[in-house]
C-alpha cells in the first residue's frame, strides 16, 4: 500500500473519533499513522478472516477501528492489489481499565464492538480466535503475565492466534529509550508512574512455547528507536 493509499485509510479509521473529542481524534490519527505494528497487521494479513477478537488493553479501540475502514474500502474497490484482503471482523471484545479511554471507544465505536471497563488480570475472556495483547503485559508482574496467557491459552479456539507486541529486554540502549518513553507516556496521560516488568524475547517465546504456542518472531522496530518486536502465537501449533 502506498503512503497515499494508507494516509486515506487513517482519515477513515479516525474519524469516527471526532464524536470523542478533539484529543481522541489527534490521538487516533498520530498513533495509526506512526505505530508501525497497524500497517504490518494489515500487510501480513495476521488478523484471520470472520475474526472474533479479544483485544486486551485495548485503549479507545484503535485496532477496529482500522480494520473496520480497511474492511469499508476492500468493499469499495478502494483496497490495493498487492495487500490481502482485510478481514471481517465478526465481533470484537476490547477490555480497557482506563475508563476515559473506554468512554472515548464507546462514543467513536460503540454501535461497532464492545468495550468494557475492567481488570484483565480478573475479566472473564470467554472463547474466540483472535487475541490482541499491544504494549500492555510489561504492566503486570511476572505471575500476573504467566497467568494472563496461560488464560488466553484457554480462550483461544484451535488454531487462534495471539498477537503480542513486546519489548526485549535484551534490546540494549533501544530497550532502554523504549522502557524511558513509555514512562514518560503514561505519567504524561495521567497516570502513576508504573514498575515495568520486561523480559527478553527468548524468555517470552520460552514461556509461549510451554504453553503449546507456535511462535513466529516479527520486528517491530522499523521507523522507531526502539527495540520493539511482535510474536506472533498461534494455538494448537505444536
Amino acid at each position: 500500500m502506498n503512503r497515499a493509499h494508507f494516509r486515506a485509510l487513517i482519515a477513515e479509521a479516525s474519524a469516527p473519533y471526532r464524536a470523542a473529542g478533539r484529543f481522541a481524534w489527534h490521538f487516533a490519527r498520530g498513533k495509526l499513522a506512526f505505530d508501525p505494528v497497524f500497517p504490518v497487521l494489515l500487510s501480513l494479513g495476521l488478523v484471520p478472516d470472520q475474526a472474533r477478537i479479544l483485544d486486551l488493553g485495548c485503549g479507545q479501540g484503535l485496532l477496529l477501528a482500522l480494520l473496520t475502514a480497511a474492511r469499508d474500502r476492500f468493499e469499495s474497490g478502494g483496497w490495493p492489489a498487492d495487500w490481502p484482503p482485510p478481514p471481517r471482523v465478526d465481533w470484537y471484545r476490547g477490555i480497557e481499565i482506563m475508563a476515559r479511554d473506554v468512554d472515548r471507544a464507546r462514543r467513536a465505536l460503540g454501535a461497532q464492538g464492545m468495550f468494557l471497563r475492567a481488570d484483565i488480570r480478573t475479566t472473564a475472556f470467554g472463547s474466540c480466535n483472535v487475541v490482541v495483547l499491544l504494549d500492555v503485559l510489561h504492566y503486570l508482574d511476572h505471575p500476573a503475565q504467566d497467568d494472563l496467557l496461560w488464560r488466553v491459552s484457554k480462550a483461544l479456539e484451535p488454531s487462534g492466534v495471539m498477537l503480542l507486541r513486546v519489548g526485549d529486554a535484551a534490546g540494549g540502549l533501544p530497550f532502554r529509550i523504549g522502557h524511558w518513553v513509555d514512562r514518560v507516556v503514561t505519567i504524561a496521560r495521567g497516570h502513576r508512574l508504573p514498575t515495568l516488568h520486561c523480559r527478553s524475547v527468548r524468555e517470552w517465546c520460552g514461556r509461549l512455547d510451554a504453553m503449546g504456542f507456535a511462535v513466529e518472531i516479527q520486528p517491530m522496530s522499523k521507523g522507531t528507536p526502539f527495540a520493539n518486536v511482535l510474536l506472533i502465537a498461534r494455538s494448537g501449533g505444536r
